[in-house]
């Protein structure tokens, strides 16, 4: 999408907000359109093509609206976001200025304010320090040379040889793996085992500061979703396109339509919970089956009193087991909260699933306890997600897996007889695994159902 499309199709959504507000609307065209999935793709959709005169219904399965979007309201003084959490980067970032439009507060974060604490709980020293950012470096040369070579491999591979060469250097090991796993592992969601080396950070992002929202990202989608006519707990199970009508059936009914959105995400796409009659193009199933949904969970911790520095916004943890419990965020500066959040992606974030809550808070308090000493208050309450057990979103985000190509992003959006139409945070090429990558993929649907 270029500039002046973009630029337009933003204009569309603000003037379906506005719509929505009570300002009068275009004349209707007639023609129904279905999206499906109240995710931020399918809303940003709807509105647009609501905003210019379509028939819009959205059909969602949960009970809410947002998708991977979503702020749990359990404590009514500190909203918590269990799926996208910042604006990232501000400068440029279409959903700043959405934002703005919701009067939704930004808090910018920085990584500046952060702390790494060693294996026993200690802060590390100038020289560990040194030799962490000499690891993140050879790390990052490895893979730059072996993105030059052919057949593709994982990081993990390149990684492995790296650490291979350094085996006599006491420590080498619980760095690198510790670099990777918050550098690489913690942003794409897939495991080192996993991540495309020619592949995995061919996204683009915007400058600027990560910014929170005060009250949660959910204030975007309830912003979003002013004015359009949403039906909730319908579990879309077949998609049928083999007529000049769309058929959509859901567990309670069915809708017909003459153009359809799927915003469905990947990991659901995956798991082919939901039949296409006829089936998907081969080219476009390729895609979806060989891109990768990665796992990025949430553990909040919520304290009596604040016992860490206050100054701090993350706080970094070199552990013995690749990937545990090795970042954390403080809201206590941002949103004046004694709360915690504890992260774990990829193999150990989708280990911790199958764990009952009482152990993973458990261990979440020992690594804790290990930095901040024994004497730690235990949490009031807690909060903890599971996204690769979700149903209706089989993971976090996608990621470029090892075996597939960017190429498969266009094709997983490419439409299909003008009639079934894609969009979704997998399916944009520059910005996948994000928001406004979805924000803008929803965007581009309806640009091509526009243009159709």
């Amino acid at each position: 999408m270029d500039r002046r499309t973009f630029l337009e199709m933003s204009g569309s959504f603000l003037a379906g907000i506005t719509a929505a507000s009570g300002v009068a609307q275009a004349q209707s065209t007639g023609r129904r359109i279905i999206v499906i999935g109240a995710g931020m793709s399918g809303l940003t959709a709807a509105q647009t093509l609501k905003a210019r005169g379509n028939n819009v219904v959205v059909l969602e399965a949960r009970d809410r609206i947002g998708g991977r979007i979503w702020t749990s309201s359990k404590w009514p003084d500190v909203p918590v976001d269990f799926g996208a959490s910042w604006i990232h980067g501000v400068r440029g970032n279409p959903l700043t200025r959405i934002a703005e439009q919701a009067q939704a507060r930004q808090i910018a974060t920085s990584y500046s304010r952060a702390r790494t604490y060693n294996t026993s709980g200690r802060v590390i020293t100038k020289m560990e320090e040194a030799s962490l950012r000499n690891y993140g470096t050879q790390v990052y040369r490895a893979i730059d040379r072996a993105q030059d070579r052919y057949p593709d491999t994982s990081i993990r591979q390149v990684v492995d040889t790296l650490i291979s060469q350094l085996a006599n250097v006491p420590d080498a090991r619980r760095m690198i793996n510790f670099f990777v796993n918050i550098e690489i592992e913690h942003d794409y969601s897939g495991s080192a085992s996993s991540l495309s080396t020619n592949w995995y950070d061919s996204d683009g992002e915007y400058s600027g500061n990560d910014a929170l929202l005060e009250r949660g990202f959910g204030s975007l989608t309830d912003f979003m979703a002013k004015g359009l006519s949403i039906e909730l707990g319908q579990v879309v199970r077949e998609i049928d396109w083999s007529q000049p009508v769309v058929r959509v059936i859901t567990d309670r009914g069915e809708f017909s339509a003459d153009r359809v959105i799927v915003t469905i995400p990947l990991g659901v796409l995956q798991a082919k919970s939901v039949n296409f009659k006829p089936g998907l193009p081969v080219i476009k199933q390729n895609a979806i089956d060989k891109l990768g949904m990665g796992v990025l969970n949430k553990c909040y911790l919520r304290f009596p009193s604040t016992f860490w520095p206050t100054d701090l916004d993350w706080i970094d943890y070199i552990p013995e087991n690749h990937g545990e419990w090795a970042e954390w965020v403080s809201l206590r500066r941002p949103l004046n909260q004694p709360v915690l959040i504890g992260f774990n992606a990829a193999d150990y974030g989708r280990k911790i699933e199958t764990l009952p809550d009482t152990e993973i808070v458990g261990s979440a308090m020992a690594t804790l306890r290990t930095i901040f000493g024994e004497r730690i208050p235990d949490p009031v309450d807690f909060q903890i997600t599971r996204w690769a057990s979700d149903p209706y979103a089989k993971g976090s985000y996608s990621f470029n897996a090892l075996g597939s190509v960017p190429l498969m992003r266009v094709e997983l959006a490419r439409s299909v007889s003008n009639r079934l139409f894609f969009a979704g945070e997998a399916s944009d090429q520059n910005y996948f695994g994000t928001a406004h990558g979805a924000y803008l993929s929803g965007l581009r649907a309806a640009a091509e159902v526009l243009a159709g």
